[in-house]
């Protein structure tokens, strides 16, 4: 469970402030582990992209709003493709990439700050024996937040479709990495549901298309 209290950090780009918390939990090896994240999704970017296209200016960093409605980012964070969440050049949306990921990943998180990995959500889900519930937040997206994590039923962009979806059903994110089925790359990712209260293996969501648009979380580096 949550081990202590929220701390405020001011993301240096734009000044935006971010909610964080030190998450208690057991990480894979059983050991017990602690993680400290964002308790907000990342709002970060120059250049906000309408839905009907993708994240292609590699010169500045994009992100979508929901319903192409600015104060959704607000109220939820962006929502970005993945190479836009992996801080790489667009054309790994259509490409093999990982050679490219990096330990402690940054993607677009501050510096100081790298995405959130698997291991990361291993021990924020077993810090409770909740799972998913404890990490949605209570309201909108109908959990206990006992973890402290606060996921936000941020829907998410539907690149088949272009069009936006399932908000207060759906938080997703992109993990740092890929993986390869029957010579087809698909972007590692986990989510949140409100119909789904398991947990998550590694591969889990993991075949949906790097041209979706979903939520980032941060994780500090040098843990407190």
């Amino acid at each position: 469970m949550k081990t202590g209290a929220y701390k405020l950090f001011e993301d240096p780009r734009d000044h935006r402030e971010y909610w964080y918390i030190k998450i208690r939990g057991k990480n894979r090896s059983g050991a017990v582990d602690s993680v400290t994240v964002f308790a907000h999704n990342l709002n970060y970017a120059e250049k906000i992209v309408d839905g009907e296209l993708d994240q292609t200016d590699d010169e500045s960093h994009e992100k979508y709003c929901f319903d192409n409605d600015t104060t959704m980012c607000d109220r939820y964070g962006g929502l970005y493709q993945w190479a836009e969440a992996m801080n790489l050049p667009s054309e790994c949306n259509a490409k093999a990439c990982a050679s490219r990921i990096m330990p402690n990943h940054q993607g677009i998180c501050p510096d100081g700050w790298r995405l959130m990995n698997y291991d990361d959500y291993y021990i924020i889900v077993k810090s409770t024996d909740q799972y998913s519930e404890a990490m949605r937040s209570q309201g909108g997206f109908y959990g206990s937040n006992r973890t402290g994590f606060s996921g936000t039923g941020a829907g998410y962009r539907q690149s088949s479709k272009k069009q936006f979806v399932a908000r207060l059903r759906v938080m997703g994110w992109y993990y740092p990495g890929e993986m390869e089925e029957d010579g087809v790359i698909y972007p590692r990712m986990g989510t949140l549901s409100t119909t789904k209260d398991g947990w998550q293996t590694e591969d889990a969501a993991a075949n949906d298309t790097k041209l979706d648009g979903y939520s980032v979380r941060c994780v500090m580096v040098n843990q407190e």
